[in-house]
């Protein structure tokens, strides 16, 4: 039986390496698939892009090991790396939470932006982290998503964006909301620069993310599978007081109805978005 397979692991394998991720660290030997239930040896899964070898599952993934699987080995360079999150409503226990976060999963914000190559072409990236506040939209996600689209223009480098959120973090209140204006305003000067933004969805991608930057890509990729929409499914539900149809805000449905321009396995994220970049030099 599988269950006989699963055993503790030693104090020493537990041990945290201050330079790797919380979110990327193996913390027991195995993991469950929620799509297939089946338990899984996690370095199986890591060596298959951290997809489900059994049922092809995407599991969620850090910005680092996303970094890792789509740019050239030693070419990422980050920008804005340490922009400070702050306070503007004082709301009551969020830096101490920020601060939390930080120290629990050695990442900064809910965003890693920089530039890197693809197959030798160079890009401006950035991929959003839902291991922080479930990638929540605050001020610094969207001054450093501001920031990468100016670097962009200046560089005249296509942009891309991994996107995944839960929504704008109601922490920073209306300024939160404020970034869905201002990165879209951001993203009509890169259009009018004439240059390419590829956008890519992943489970889950919602709310004024969906709203704004998300949605707006030359190109809108999907990885299979993930919830993509403004609203949940049962808010959606409890307020037309109708049944949704089957599949309703995954990717699959996306596509089908138009938002979505292809669905890209992960094991061929890097190829697509190369050809993509090919076609547009």
């Amino acid at each position: 039986m599988v269950v006989d397979k699963i055993r503790k692991i030693s104090n020493s394998e537990s041990k945290i390496n201050k330079n790797t991720e919380a979110s990327d660290k193996l913390i027991g030997k195995w993991v469950k698939c929620d799509s297939c239930k089946e338990i899984l040896y996690k370095e199986d899964v890591k060596n298959n892009f951290s997809v489900c070898p059994n049922c092809s599952k995407h599991f969620r993934l850090s910005a680092r090991r996303r970094i890792a699987q789509v740019i050239d080995e030693g070419t990422f360079c980050e920008i804005n790396e340490n922009m400070q999150t702050l306070d503007p409503l004082n709301f009551s226990g969020y830096i101490d939470k920020i601060k939390l976060l930080q120290e629990k999963t050695n990442i900064q914000e809910a965003i890693k932006t920089g530039t890197g190559k693809i197959d030798g072409m160079e890009v401006a990236i950035g991929v959003m982290d839902g291991n922080f506040m479930m990638g929540s939209m605050g001020s610094v996600v969207g001054e450093k998503i501001s920031c990468l689209v100016d670097k962009a223009i200046e560089k005249k480098l296509p942009l891309i964006l991994f996107c995944v959120s839960g929504g704008a973090r109601m922490q920073e209140g209306i300024v939160s909301l404020m970034q869905m204006a201002k990165t879209s305003n951001s993203l009509a000067k890169l259009d009018d620069a004439g240059l390419l933004y590829i956008s890519v969805l992943t489970d889950p991608t919602t709310g004024g993310v969906t709203a704004s930057f998300a949605m707006l890509g030359d190109i809108i990729l999907a990885e299979p599978d993930a919830l993509i929409g403004f609203a949940g499914p049962r808010v959606i539900e409890q307020t037309m007081k109708q049944s949704l149809p089957e599949g309703f805000q995954k990717s699959e449905f996306l596509l089908e109805h138009g938002f979505v321009d292809k669905i890209v396995e992960r094991k061929d994220m890097k190829n697509t978005l190369a050809q993509i970049l090919k076609f547009h030099i």
